[in-house]
């Protein structure tokens, strides 16, 4: 078989497979290759760059000893699929369920992960996204620190692992959408820097130095971030990607690196014959995001939307502190239920300045919201979760709303285990900065920080998911209002309509309560700590948190922190 590998300033390049050393032959653009007979299917293999190393290829497929062993030749072709019948799914009504792989199941593996999906099709979800799997340093972290960008974590169950994982979703009629990190590498195990440059020689952003996007040589830089791209959707049939911080790409062509990637994953769909979702993490609040690239946007699929998140949050816990100070009034959440954003161009008192642009005629789908997630939860000192109680009126409003509804694993029966941040480096420096490090990061926040040693082995066990609490009587009934909500919100056009501009909201004055119109649905919340009685007109109360609710002559009588849909109209 023939080995590649880009090295543009290399005078020499070594490649070591089968107990041998040869020199491997310079060709164009840079890319040195070498032929070597009998190498197949999982032979080791590295690179020597001038005399350094052994390194692995910076595209390599499996590191079957971790982020500073060899490569592993793998073959795609050695996997059998049998999910020949999977369409893909359209992002559009769906709900996402995002998950850990190492703090899903006590396993923490791709097999024991496929175990629980029958719980998730009860529960109807239409996609779990998959917090990053590549090889980190380590055992155990969140997966943003990661290396090896075309390879899978040997913890969770290497590429195979990952493989029947997918397979296994869509046999259940679920699709996966996979996070990956482009706008930075880890700090541990990282060799992409001898063989060419990777990086831009900045700091990008906290998390590390700016991959080069636009400078020098930085084709190649682009084709090895979108190749990698192509290779998720393609080789391991994933139905989507969820870019991480797109915000810290730094890249000033003429089309942007999004761009690009946008039009090589339309045209990969075309051939896979299913839809391809890209979703962008950007805190920018900049519709061009989502728009098409032929009407000047970057044509992402849809992005996060942290301003639902903010204004939900405060909501139904009173939080104010760091960035929620914009959005402690009920007015706020308004906005966002009706125009998608809090902050179109407004100001920002958190920012101390004015931030985003209207999302005006842009659809709800395009924009994923959630009540919690990997890191609203996990950047807290103690990764502390939502009660129930607010878990109740936070998912109504959200299941009812216009946007791709998001949860976070665990979240559907108010699980009490904290999800903290955890990570394991093997340099001494790292694991020992490592919690002074995240304390700085959220430094201005309104946090005490008292957070575990990220680098303890039992932050990380003490975030995985306990099931058993699914068994008690206060976890289940919160499963099931999960359930019911999503099955109402499949079962109602209404609920799943994108179009901001048919929402309609009203807000208590004293901050008590929110009602909601989605088509002659009435969704209303009592935030306050007792009962209320809203104007409206006697009607059929579909769904409802809590009881007793009556629906009377004054209106509809709501226990305290209840939320109900029902059919009305206003009195």
């Amino acid at each position: 078989m023939i080995f590649e590998v880009w090295a543009p300033k290399a005078t020499a390049v070594e490649l070591y497979a089968l107990g041998g050393r040869r020199a491997m032959s310079p060709g164009e653009r840079g890319w040195w290759s070498a032929e070597v007979e009998g190498a197949e299917h999982g032979t080791p293999y590295a690179f020597a760059v001038d005399g350094d190393g052994p390194y692995p290829d910076p595209r390599t497929r499996r590191q079957p000893e971790g982020v500073f062993g060899q490569s592993m030749v793998y073959d795609h072709a050695h996997f059998t699929w049998s999910d020949h019948d999977w369409k893909g799914r359209d992002l559009r009504g769906g709900v996402i369920y995002e998950l850990h792989v190492g703090t899903f199941t006590a396993e923490g593996t791709f097999a024991a992960a496929i175990e629980k999906l029958p719980h998730l099709v009860e529960l109807c979800v239409d996609f779990v996204e998959v917090m990053p799997v590549v090889p980190v340093p380590g055992g155990r972290n969140w997966g943003y620190d990661g290396v090896d960008l075309y390879a899978v974590n040997e913890t969770y169950g290497g590429p195979d692992g990952l493989k029947s994982f997918v397979d296994a979703c869509h046999r259940a009629g679920i699709g996966v959408i996979l996070d990956v990190v482009y706008n930075h590498l880890g700090p541990s195990g990282n060799f992409l820097r001898p063989f060419g440059p990777y990086f831009s020689g900045f700091d990008g952003s906290y998390w590390g130095e700016a991959v080069n996007l636009d400078g020098p040589e930085s084709d190649e830089v682009r084709r090895y971030f979108i190749g990698n791209a192509l290779q998720w959707l393609r080789d391991f049939h994933i139905d989507g990607l969820r870019l991480d911080a797109v915000h810290a790409l730094h890249d000033k062509r003429a089309k942007h690196l999004l761009a690009e990637l946008s039009e090589e994953v339309d045209a990969l769909a075309c051939f896979v014959g299913r839809p391809l979702s890209l979703i962008a993490e950007s805190d920018l609040n900049d519709p061009r995001m989502v728009r098409s690239v032929d009407a000047g946007g970057l044509g992402m699929t849809a992005q996060w939307n942290d301003d639902v998140h903010h204004a939900l949050h405060c909501a139904v816990s009173g939080e104010s502190h760091g960035y929620y100070e914009d959005f402690a009034q009920l007015s706020a959440l308004a906005k966002v239920l009706t125009q998608g954003v809090v902050h179109d161009g407004s100001y920002s008192n958190f920012r101390a300045r004015a931030h985003g642009q209207s999302f005006a005629g842009v659809p709800g789908h395009r924009l994923v919201a959630c009540l919690q997630n990997h890191d609203q939860i996990g950047n807290r000192p103690v990764g502390d979760r939502l009660p129930i109680p607010a878990l109740k009126l936070g998912a109504g409003l959200l299941l009812t709303s216009p946007f791709t509804p998001m949860l976070f694993m665990g979240e559907e029966w108010g699980t009490h285990t904290p999800f903290f941040f955890f990570s394991d480096h093997v340099e001494p420096e790292l694991r020992e900065s490592e919690g002074t490090r995240r304390e700085r990061e959220f430094d201005g926040f309104g946090y005490v920080w008292e957070a575990p040693n990220p680098s303890d082995e039992e932050t990380f066990l003490r975030s995985k998911l306990d099931w058993s609490e699914v068994k008690e009587e206060a976890h289940w009934s919160l499963l099931c209002w999960y359930r019911d909500l999503i099955a109402l919100r499949k079962a109602l056009p209404e609920l799943s309509d994108p179009r901001l501009d048919r929402v309609r909201v009203e807000v208590d004055p004293l901050g008590k309560w929110l009602l909601m119109w989605r088509g002659a649905l009435a969704v209303t919340a009592n935030f306050s700590l007792e009962s209320v009685t809203l104007p409206l007109t006697p009607g059929t109360v579909l769904l409802a948190s809590d009881d007793p609710v009556v629906m009377g002559e004054e209106g509809l009588r709501m226990p305290a922190q209840s939320l109900v849909i029902s059919r009305s109209t206003r009195k």
